[in-house]
């Protein structure tokens, strides 16, 4: 989708730039060496809240921020603009482009949860979303077809939504449900779970993993029944590099299973063709929806394995993808918002499009 006469949100330049760049901690530099990697950190990894180094007294510190909001853009914040215009706000970008696209078509609302949906918190176990989100979901389900796409188990994200009215693909796709109601069980909306076979040798390198990494204070294995994730969130800096190794040494007697890295995570999956791309297509046949053109799909999503999803959007050309993040990053979709407040606000914008005067009649029969 093309994203020109783009409608910009109104603090992109001077003081507001630098303030979304310092909010980065290092934007622009994260995002020339997305593909490189960096120097003390696990290997491999690029995570838009890693530090970029910091000036070595408080009063360059103050220069750089002056220069940073000053009139005459420095390079860092050109960088940023130029990958606000790629990837305009999905906000100032919904009238005109989005609704647009919308018209005359079934929106389908696929929402990452983590990042996304709830903040990022230090534990996981207390990713809660807000009461108001919670509401403009169950709202978005009552116009649209929705699933949440999460690494999450479908158990623990359920208990943090709260709402039987969503299709959930959790393990990253790889355990699919579909909505309940009084008179259905969990078995009879099992929709897929096409790494199965794994069970047991997931369950065997969740324990290997705990026992390896119990030494290393603030790492935390999370079993989310088809993977598994390691959070280093809480982990010292020095320590991210060892403990990424101490993981690998662990996955080597496990060559059925495969390492992938989120913000801040290290996520073990079994080592199948199977995504949240896929779990996306798999939705899509399953309503009916593949390979109309009358359908468009919404995904948003703030993870790499995010991307996953973004891409089968990129190949079906008709579908819009929408980067969760502050920090400008490599990112195969279209539009981005900064933060689940954002978030929010486009849900409830979504919503009200739906309801708008021509649509009303359909909107009271909800």
């Amino acid at each position: 989708m093309a994203n020109q006469d783009v409608v910009f949100p109104p603090d992109m330049g001077g003081i507001g730039a630098a303030r979304a760049l310092f909010a980065c901690r290092g934007a622009a530099s994260t995002l020339r060496s997305a593909h490189l990697g960096r120097q003390g950190l696990i290997p491999g990894t690029v995570d838009d809240e890693y530090r970029a180094p910091r000036p070595s007294t408080s009063s360059s510190w103050v220069v750089e921020a002056i220069r940073a909001s000053s009139p005459a853009r420095s390079p860092a914040v050109e960088e940023h603009a130029a990958w606000t215009r790629r990837h305009p706000s999905a906000l100032g970008s919904f009238d005109q482009q989005i609704a647009s696209a919308a018209e005359g078509k079934q929106v389908v609302v696929f929402m990452d949860y983590d990042g996304t949906l709830a903040p990022i918190v230090a534990d996981p176990d207390m990713a809660f979303m807000s009461n108001e989100m919670r509401e403009a979901v169950r709202d978005v389900t009552k116009h649209f077809p929705a699933a949440i796409v999460t690494g999450r188990s479908v158990d623990k994200v359920h208990s943090f939504v709260g709402l039987s009215e969503l299709y959930y693909a959790g393990s990253h796709g790889m355990d699919i449900k579909g909505p309940t109601s009084k008179d259905t069980t969990a078995a009879a909306v099992l929709l897929l779970q096409p790494a199965r076979e794994f069970l047991p040798v997931i369950a065997e390198a969740y324990e290997a993993l705990v026992e390896k990494t119990k030494g290393t204070p603030g790492a935390r294995v999370e079993n989310n029944k088809f993977c598994l994730s390691v959070h280093f969130r809480c982990v010292d800096e020095n320590r991210w590099s060892p403990l990424a190794e101490q993981v690998k040494a662990v996955l080597r007697d496990y060559p059925d299973l495969k390492l992938t890295e989120g913000r801040k995570v290290l996520e073990i999956r079994p080592s199948i063709m199977w995504d949240k791309g896929k779990a996306v297509e798999f939705l899509l046949q399953t309503l009916g929806f593949d390979g109309r053109s009358d359908v468009l799909p919404v995904y948003l999503g703030d993870d790499r394995t995010d991307e996953d999803a973004f891409k089968v959007l990129g190949k079906r050309d008709h579908g819009v993808g929408i980067l969760v993040s502050k920090c400008p990053r490599e990112t195969n979709a279209s539009y981005s918002l900064q933060d689940p407040t954002e978030v929010l606000e486009f849900l409830l914008r979504l919503v009200q499009w739906k309801c708008r005067p021509s649509s009303s009649a359909m909107c009271a029969r909800v």
